[in-house]
Formats: C-alpha cells, sequence, structure tokens
C-alpha cells in the first residue's frame, strides 16, 4: 500500500522539481500581470487567477495586478441607459460614462479581485491610477480619416509614479490596479486602455516580466488558415506584424513591444481561458502563449540567451 502511494505521488515531486530552475530565476522579481477578458468574467477562472496570483508572491515574485472591465462598464452603461459607441475600437466616454467607468472599475471589478486574493490572506490592496498620481494622462485624440476625433474621457499616459506601488510591494502586498488616470492639472479623471496601462507600469517598475491574459491561445501565425501559435518572437519582429493584427490584439501586443523595448525581459501574452496559465507560463520548461523578448536578450551571466521557452 504504502510503497503504491509512494509511486503515485511522484510525479508530484517532478513537477515541482521542474519549477525549481524557474523558482530560482524569478526569485524577487517584479511581473506585472493585466487581467482581462474570460479569465475576469468566470467564477472558476477567476478563483484559480488569485491562486496563481497569491502563489507567485508566496514564491518569492512581487506580481502587480492591472486590470480594466470593458464587459461591465457595457452592461452598467446599459442598465443606466447610456449609449455605448465606439471609435477607432476606443469607448466614446462623456463625462458621465466616466462616473459609471470609475464606480465599475474602483467599485465593482477591482473590490472583488481584492476580495478573491485576500480569501488567501492579508495580501491585495486596491488603487487607481489616481492615487498618488500613480498615473498621469492627457487626453487621446485618435486621428480617423485624417481628422482628429474628440471621443471624450479617454486617456493617454503621459507619466508614472510608482512611488505607492514600490512601497505596497515593499511591504509584501499586492498592489491591484485599476486603468483610470488622472490630468496633471488634477481637472479631470481619464479611462486609460487597460493593456496600455500595465505596459507603461511593467516598464517604469522595471519589472522583469508583463503578462497579458487574453481569450485566445497567443499570436496566430496565419490566422485564420492555421491555429499554430508563434511561440516566441523579438521586438522587431513583433513590429513588422503589427499591421496585419485584428484591433483586438493591437493593444495588448502594441504593450509588449513598449514593455521589452523600455527594459522589461521579457512580455506574454497567454490564455486566460485556461485554469493556472500564469503557473504553466512561468514554472514550466514548455511555457504557452506568445513571448516576447528584446532583439538581442541577453541573460543575467551577459551571455545571449539560448532559445528559452
Amino acid at each position: 500500500m504504502s510503497a503504491a502511494r509512494k509511486h503515485t505521488a511522484l510525479p508530484k515531486a517532478q513537477t515541482l522539481i521542474e519549477a525549481l530552475p524557474w523558482l530560482t530565476r524569478h526569485h524577487g522579481k517584479t511581473v506585472v500581470i493585466k487581467f482581462g477578458g474570460n479569465a475576469m468574467i468566470d467564477e472558476e477562472l477567476k478563483a484559480a487567477f488569485a491562486q496563481d496570483v497569491v502563489f507567485l508572491r508566496h514564491a518569492g515574485l512581487k506580481p502587480v495586478v492591472v486590470h480594466g472591465g470593458g464587459p461591465q462598464i457595457s452592461a452598467q452603461l446599459d442598465k443606466q441607459g447610456l449609449v455605448s459607441e465606439f471609435k477607432a475600437g476606443l469607448r466614446v466616454t462623456t463625462p458621465e460614462a466616466m462616473d459609471v467607468v470609475r464606480m465599475v472599475l474602483a467599485g465593482q471589478v477591482q473590490r472583488e479581485l481584492v476580495g478573491l486574493l485576500n480569501q488567501h490572506g492579508p495580501l491585495a490592496v486596491g488603487m487607481t491610477g489616481e492615487d498618488a498620481h500613480t498615473i498621469t494622462a492627457t487626453q487621446h485624440r485618435p486621428t480617423i480619416d485624417g481628422e482628429s476625433v474628440d471621443i471624450g474621457r479617454v486617456g493617454e499616459i503621459t507619466a508614472i509614479d510608482t512611488g505607492a506601488i514600490q512601497a505596497l510591494l515593499d511591504d509584501g502586498r499586492i498592489p491591484v490596479v485599476s486603468s483610470i488616470a488622472r490630468s496633471a492639472d488634477d481637472h479631470h479623471v481619464y479611462n486609460v486602455n487597460a493593456d496600455t496601462a500595465a505596459a507603461a507600469l511593467a516598464a517604469a517598475l522595471n519589472a522583469e516580466t508583463l503578462m497579458v491574459l487574453t481569450d485566445v491561445e497567443g499570436l496566430y501565425e496565419d490566422w485564420p488558415n492555421s491555429d499554430d501559435v508563434i511561440s516566441r518572437l523579438t521586438a522587431s519582429q513583433l513590429e513588422k506584424l503589427l499591421p496585419e493584427l485584428s484591433s483586438g490584439m493591437v493593444p495588448k501586443m502594441q504593450g509588449c513591444l513598449h514593455a521589452v523595448r523600455n527594459g522589461v525581459e521579457t512580455a506574454r501574452v497567454i490564455d486566460g481561458r485556461v485554469q493556472h496559465s500564469i503557473l504553466l507560463e512561468i514554472f514550466t520548461d514548455e511555457g504557452i502563449g506568445t513571448m516576447v523578448v528584446p532583439d538581442a536578450p541577453i541573460d543575467v551571466h551577459g551571455v545571449p540567451e539560448q532559445g528559452e521557452s
């Protein structure tokens, strides 16, 4: 009986041992995780996400969570009879809509996520980009058909102050950041794309890794003709692909590009529909999803890397 028990437990030990080099490599490093898509709506995926983030923290990493809340915002706007209009893939955000955005992100999505994380201990602290002037923005005016268009309270990030987030990390906490920003003069609050905010924070925090949860397996090589996922590509390779990408992937991949061009060692797009995808990506040899690396990746010993997963 005892021999059989020992035998069935062996794969667990092998799994833990496989994680050892990755645990060593990532220990003490900051990782910024963009939380979104199905992982944000499905109850089981939400719970698994919270477990993963707490696991990272207990494994010696310093996770920072950044979230948006598109579906929840749309639902609340509908409930209040406010029309959602999109231009150039961005939600036109009137002052009335901005009040709803703020309420949903900071009062609903963030609170729920903080609650899920804190089921595992007093770790998570919620904040928005407004707090301590963490994210400063100016009005974003996209160019559509050659003309600059006013889409309301949509922000373009102009500055990041990491002081409050760093203080929380130094205290062993998990910051949960809503993608809202203030103007430099404090007169306006802006809705900022959460992919963009996560990338800007990852660069400013000198994070080792940016992870973006999506509703696809990663970046496809030849969609829709094939569902083969590109497992790894350099910043320059990604830049060439950007014009061909679907609109939903553009801010995610632009964020990855910004991160690795500004000091972040790797940026990864992973499938948030897979339970524990974060742990699979960080702690296994195979990895999942698509990893973006700088054009000339150098490891900690100054030697060019040899095809990391």
